[in-house]
């Protein structure tokens, strides 16, 4: 089902190590306090994380993923939120399925692990985000190379859409994230927010993850990822007027009220 407008997908990230918000939340209570947050400001969901997945981070053990974030989405279904899990495990995405998440937001589109196919496919009421992916973060940047970077984005995102369709998961099931920041340089990433409707032609919707990362921060020569928020409020309100299905962000309340004054304008 298409929204009525571009949803917010708030970030929860349960670890000591990502790159915007690494320790902040990482005890339950304050992942806890920093959710209930998200949900006063009007967040639409929130995508749980128990991995980081920045440039260069070490993978942690499957064990450790699941203590990580099983709770909170246990705790956060209680409270009446619709949840995401950010995972490459099958795994860790069974387990949260199995707690009440009705999202699996993988950014390896299901190459880091060929059970995913599977589990999606056999859970028809799921939604699964695939993200454009080269690789895990310890060597994704050496595969920043491309010729026509929206071009070969594009062609490898149709291509994982043809093949989960392929192993059982619904066309509908399908969300597509062109991976903003990973295996992308800095000019990789505007290109391909320069050129976004492009991928709306592939005609599944579009998740957009560009919060704080490294290329605004190069943008605004600010080394601070707290202090890009307003640049990536600036690209939801872009996201927002294209008719982009969702962004992925850390902070809620700014991003609806963008979304709301394009609503506005649009009529």
């Amino acid at each position: 089902m298409t929204p009525e407008r571009t949803l917010v997908m708030g970030i929860l990230n349960v670890t000591p190590d990502s790159f915007a918000d690494g320790g902040r939340h990482f005890s339950f209570a304050a992942a806890l306090n920093r959710a209930k947050e998200m949900i006063v400001e009007g967040v639409d969901i929130i995508d749980v994380g128990g991995e980081s997945t920045r440039p260069g981070a070490q993978r942690v053990s499957e064990e450790e993923e699941r203590d990580r974030v099983v709770p909170i989405i246990t705790e956060l279904i209680e409270l009446g939120a619709t949840v995401s899990i950010d995972t490459m495990r099958a795994s860790i995405a069974a387990a949260a399925i199995a707690a009440g998440a009705t999202y699996v937001n993988d950014v390896s589109g299901g190459l880091a692990e060929k059970e995913m196919a599977a589990l999606i496919a056999n859970n028809p009421k799921i939604q699964y985000i695939a993200m454009h992916w080269r690789g895990h973060s310890k060597d994704m940047q050496s595969k920043a190379e491309y010729k026509n970077v929206v071009s070969e984005v594009k062609d490898e995102l149709e291509e994982r859409a043809e093949a989960l369709i392929k192993a059982g998961v619904s066309a509908d099931q399908i969300i597509l994230d062109p991976g903003i920041g990973f295996a992308k340089s800095t000019e990789h990433c505007w290109e391909i927010l320069r050129n976004i409707e492009r991928f709306q032609l592939l005609g599944f919707p579009l998740l957009v993850g560009a919060s704080r990362k490294r290329f605004l921060g190069e943008l605004l020569e600010n080394a601070d990822p707290d202090d890009r928020d307003f640049a990536t409020v600036a690209i939801t309100t872009e996201m927002a007027r294209l008719g982009i299905w969702g962004v992925r962000t850390h902070s809620v309340r700014p991003h609806r009220d963008a979304i709301a004054v394009v609503q506005e304008l649009a009529g």
